[in-house]
């Protein structure tokens, strides 16, 4: 690269400027160069007088940019995320004014492709060098994608929490109504809770990847007999589906999608009201599996005024995600029907 300094001499000289009295013997040139490979380190200096960058090779690959003596950092900025780019011009005019070491992480655009990168420094002029400042950028995506994953799963896990509460209330007001004593009524809310419990299980893998789940229709019948009030009347909830063979996957998201389901009409459904019904049918198509949940008998229902809910988008996410498949919902004033349309290949899976 014309006219940068050598890798390894920066890196020294960067060092030595943040501690005048560190002065390892042992680390050689090569050995650094060797250290900053190591650790996935690109090098950048910037001239404040001409807001001109210097980067070495994995800077410029970094940023998907042809190598070059100089990169105006308005080029650079034109690869942030919009979302992300101001906030980066802001902090990068305030770094010269920041006493210490400072650290951005932001986003940038590589065609389709979305990078994190950790630009990191000394402000107010330390190291500064003939006008010219000196920093690292670190590719940090994998770091940011796994933050982002734990923060998606503490989402989930505090939804489904929350819904299992919702249920627990809906099951112990079904209970009451359908039993005379206490103890009918702590026998019988028992064995509702009982078998949430093993429906529940069906959300977790089984360990080892155990095979086939089940057949899908004694799947949906385990996944809702905890709302089935017998007390009211018999067979409440009714379920009619071909004989299929459901795989551990599709097992796993058919539980989350109709504990969402089940849910939603305990509180505000069918299955909220003692005379409330829910049958769930299927169809068998060529390449396609759709699933009808039809509630009746209970209060009036209309579309949602307020947007899509948590619970509402995981839904679709996880249809569209893992079984290639799609819901839909229809607001009938007599009761929802919601139709889950689900690829066939996918329900062995």
């Amino acid at each position: 690269m014309r006219n940068f300094p050598d890798r390894g001499r920066l890196v020294l000289g960067i060092i030595i400027l943040s501690d005048h009295q560190s002065k390892p013997p042992l680390w050689s040139e090569a050995h650094l160069r060797l250290a900053i490979e190591a650790a996935g380190v690109a090098l950048w200096s910037w001239n404040v007088d001409n807001d001109k960058l210097t980067m070495d090779e994995p800077g410029y690959r970094l940023w998907d940019v042809p190598v070059s003596e100089f990169v105006a950092f308005e080029d650079l900025s034109a690869r942030i995320h919009p979302a992300d780019r101001d906030r980066v011009r802001a902090a990068f005019a305030a770094t010269r004014a920041i006493s210490g070491a400072y650290e951005i992480d932001f986003r940038i655009l590589i065609g389709n492709e979305v990078r994190w990168v950790s630009a990191r420094g000394q402000g107010a002029d330390v190291g500064m060098v003939s006008r010219v400042m000196f920093g690292i950028f670190i590719d940090v995506t994998g770091r940011k994608q796994a933050e982002e994953g734990n923060e998606l799963l503490a989402g989930e896990m505090s939804h489904r929490v929350k819904n299992l509460l919702a249920i627990a209330s809906g099951l112990t007001a079904i209970t009451s109504r359908s039993t005379k004593t206490t103890e009918d009524m702590a026998r019988q809310l028992t064995q509702r809770l009982t078998a949430l419990g093993r429906a529940h299980d069906l959300v977790r893998p089984l360990p080892g990847g155990q095979g086939k789940a089940a057949l899908l229709g004694d799947l949906i019948s385990l996944l809702l007999a905890p709302y089935d009030d017998m007390g009211a009347f018999s067979g409440r909830v009714r379920v009619s589906v071909p004989r299929m063979g459901v795989g551990e996957g599709t097992a796993n998201i058919l539980a989350l999608v109709l504990h969402e389901l089940a849910t939603n009409s305990l509180k505000y459904g069918a299955l909220s009201a003692a005379t409330g019904t829910l049958d769930v049918s299927c169809s068998d198509s060529d390449d396609e599996i759709e699933l009808v949940w039809t509630e009746r008998g209970g209060p009036p229902v209309a579309a949602p005024e307020q947007a899509e809910g948590y619970g509402s988008k995981m839904v679709s996410r996880v249809l569209a995600a893992q079984l290639k498949g799609s819901i839909e919902r229809d607001w009938s004033p007599d009761g929802a029907i919601i139709t889950v349309r689900m690829n066939k290949q996918r329900l062995s899976a």
